[in-house]
């Protein structure tokens, strides 16, 4: 089935075929035609199954009859993330190109006094964070009494970031006759009872089952023994051996991002970081760099592993194995997207049994083995390396020749290193 079956104007066909696309994917499928009936929608699909055009394309479509008013958007978009608040409104870039939406994008980390200026142009549809929302509703800048559609994204990410408060409080100020759109990779509790508070009548899909990673990446698991040292080592040898284009690193912790990338970048590979501690301005730069191949290998807390429509992506590295199980899911989803292959290995050492254990559980399956070379794992590796790194530092440093002096013979005792007060050199009676 192609997009022409799903219901959506011929303006909006044409934006979607100059993206490139030419097929839906199963999550579109389904939610793109219910959605254009007005129907509310509850959506259970994992990362990278094209979720951001399922609710972005029929949006266009429902928004193109309308005017929006100063301070009164029309349809409001919940994201956990910035990076993820940041990519829908590229989204709504792409494909409605040839409709005449405006969009404002509420973020942390960007010029406040920006997005208040479009917000009195009025907007058709605001994109933003729970946190900055609030804050320019407690401002007065933005009311939501004109909102027609709701969509909340990634709602059991929004759990994982303490947000459902805020997304209960923002609810409350929504009219009661409205469109809602509910996304979630899994449906624990607290998210379910959250939307059979604001849902009506749902239409209910899951496209696949949250433990149930893509079929077109092939996994692997490096079990081994060893340092955080000798995990690094194997992780060049890993990103050497296959030849990587281009991937993600994940680490667990901010610390373990820094020590990481810097090791990655001493020993001469195109790499930068990415965590919440950086600033937003540096964030979508390291981001954009890294679309852009001018960043080969991205080293990332869990921040990035969401949501980031980087669709050429050929590898992942778990340098840890995620304490959270689900994130599992949700990395090694940054590859394989949109039908293409992709790679994942996962490198494990005695720290990480613990985790493992949990993952391999939560899974229900084995990660294929990879076997890394005994030489790989041995820390003398990396001595004699260094060692050898010093002798060819040495072996560049000039010799100092023995001069012999006016009887013929070699003086041990002289020497050509300058003595303060004295000049450069060492006056011969001193010597003798």
């Amino acid at each position: 089935m192609s997009f022409d079956y799903l219901g959506l104007s011929d303006e909006l066909l044409s934006a979607i075929k100059d993206a490139g696309y030419t097929e839906p994917t199963p999550i579109q499928k389904k939610a793109i035609p219910s959605i254009l009936q007005g129907r509310d929608i509850l959506g259970i699909a994992q990362t990278g199954t094209g979720k951001t055009a399922s609710f972005t394309l029929p949006m266009i479509d429902i928004l193109s009859q309308g005017r929006a008013r100063a301070r009164m958007p029309r349809s409001l978009i919940l994201e956990p993330t910035r990076e993820l608040a940041a990519q829908v409104e590229e989204s709504f870039d792409k494909y409605g190109k040839n409709s005449k939406l405006t969009c404002a994008l509420l973020i942390g980390g960007t010029d406040f006094a920006g997005q208040v200026k479009k917000l009195d142009k009025g907007v058709d549809v605001l994109i933003a964070t729970p946190g900055r929302l609030l804050d320019h509703i407690e401002r007065g800048n933005v009311m939501l009494t004109g909102v027609e559609l709701l969509v909340v994204d990634e709602a059991d990410r929004m759990l994982d970031m303490g947000f459902i408060p805020d997304i209960e409080k923002i609810c409350k100020m929504l009219p009661k006759k409205i469109q809602s759109l509910f996304f979630s990779a899994t449906m624990p509790p607290e998210v379910k009872k959250l939307t059979d508070s604001f849902l009506k009548d749902p239409k209910e899909f899951e496209v696949s089952a949250p433990t149930q990673t893509a079929v077109t990446i092939a996994e692997h698991l490096a079990k081994f023994k060893g340092t955080d040292k000798v995990k690094r080592q194997v992780l060049r040898y890993l990103i050497k051996e296959n030849k990587v284009d281009n991937a993600i690193i994940f680490c667990n912790r901010k610390k373990d991002v820094k020590i990481v990338n810097k090791s990655l970048n001493v020993h001469k590979f195109s790499a930068a970081e990415l965590h919440g501690d950086l600033h937003q301005s540096t964030r979508m730069e390291v981001l954009d760099d890294f679309k852009k191949g001018k960043i080969k290998i991205l080293v990332a807390s869990d921040v990035a592993a969401r949501g980031l429509d980087i669709p050429d992506v050929g590898h992942v590295f778990n340098f840890d194995v995620p304490s959270n199980p689900e994130d599992y899911i949700h990395r090694i989803g940054r590859t394989g997207r949109a039908g293409k292959k992709g790679v994942a290995f996962t490198l494990s050492t005695k720290a990480d049994k613990k985790y493992l254990d949990g993952l391999l559980k939560f899974l229900g399956k084995e990660i294929p083995h990879f076997k890394i070379p005994d030489d790989i794992l041995s820390e003398k590796n990396n001595k004699k390396a260094d060692n050898s790194k010093q002798q060819k530092s040495n072996e560049k440093e000039p010799r100092i020749e023995k001069k012999q002096d006016e009887t013929g013979t070699n003086n041990s005792n002289k020497s050509n290193k300058p003595v303060i007060g004295m000049g450069d050199h060492i006056p011969d009676f001193l010597t003798r």
